[in-house]
Formats: structure tokens, C-alpha cells, sequence
């Protein structure tokens, strides 16, 4: 935990150790084979990006773009509406995890939170809901796409 929040994940290999030693997390591999140490490397990097997440926290951001129709973005509650894209009668639709907040301002949707994995699948199922289907994707490039990741 830390000042953004809390965060909790079972991290559990069957032969790597996770310790606190003087206010340190270390993550080490009872043996030393490849398997192993690849698997000590990941736990601590999920660590890393959860104290980071806890302390300075994830930010997404998004840029709409469109040429042939302007599309309208808006959040309701736990779900991304996105109205009038390439012209269509139906919105689409992108859920938004829990604990990932979503802000649209203007041409921009800014995807913030605490948890590493949940802002990037957030950004990742807005641009996937504007995927161009069925038409020439170098002609049509409208969409809602990722610019930025990270801090």
C-alpha cells in the first residue's frame, strides 16, 4: 500500500522465495536454473510495478481520431460509449475494469489508475472497440488510439 492506494496480488512460484529484509522486498530462486530465474525476474518485476503503481500510478493517453464523422465519447459508469463511429447507428462499447478511472477531455481520453495491468487492458479494449472492420484501414483511419503509456 502507499499513498495512491492499495494493491494485492497472490504472487506464488514453488521455487522462488519472496523476503523483506530491511524494509527491501528480495525475490530470489532456490535453484539456479533458467526456468527459475526467468520466473524470479517476472515476480519482481510485478512487484516493481505494483510499489510503482501505489506510489506514482499509471496513466494511459488516448487520441480520437476521425475524418469522415465526428464521433462522440462518453463514460457511464463502468463503460466507454462510443457514438457515431464511421457513421453507425449502434454505439460500441468498451468495459472499463474496476479501480481504472476514465476521463474524456475534448479529443483525448486520459485512462488513470493504480494497477498496471488493469489501466493497459482498459486502453487496450478503447482502441480495440474502434476497430476498423470491413473497410481499407489506410483510407479509413478513424479510431480511438493509444499515444502514450505509462507514468
Amino acid at each position: 500500500s502507499g499513498p495512491l492506494g492499495t494493491i494485492e496480488k497472490e504472487l506464488y512460484h514453488p521455487r522462488v522465495r519472496i523476503k523483506i529484509e530491511d524494509n527491501n522486498v528480495v525475490v530470489d530462486s532456490i535453484l539456479p536454473r533458467r526456468r527459475d530465474a526467468a520466473m524470479t525476474g517476472t515476480i519482481a518485476a510485478h512487484i516493481r510495478n505494483m510499489i510503482k503503481g501505489v506510489t506514482k500510478g499509471y496513466t494511459y493517453r488516448l487520441r480520437i481520431v476521425y475524418a469522415h464523422f465526428p464521433m462522440k465519447v462518453t463514460v457511464k459508469g463502468d463503460t466507454v460509449v462510443i457514438e457515431n463511429f464511421l457513421g453507425e447507428r449502434a454505439p460500441r462499447y468498451a468495459k472499463i475494469l474496476p479501480g481504472v478511472k476514465v476521463e474524456v477531455k475534448g479529443e483525448e481520453v486520459i485512462v488513470s489508475g493504480i494497477d498496471k495491468e488493469k489501466v493497459g487492458q482498459t486502453a487496450a479494449n478503447i482502441e480495440l472497440a474502434t476497430r476498423v472492420r470491413g473497410f481499407d484501414i489506410r483510407k479509413f483511419q478513424d479510431g480511438i488510439y493509444i499515444v502514450s503509456k505509462g507514468e
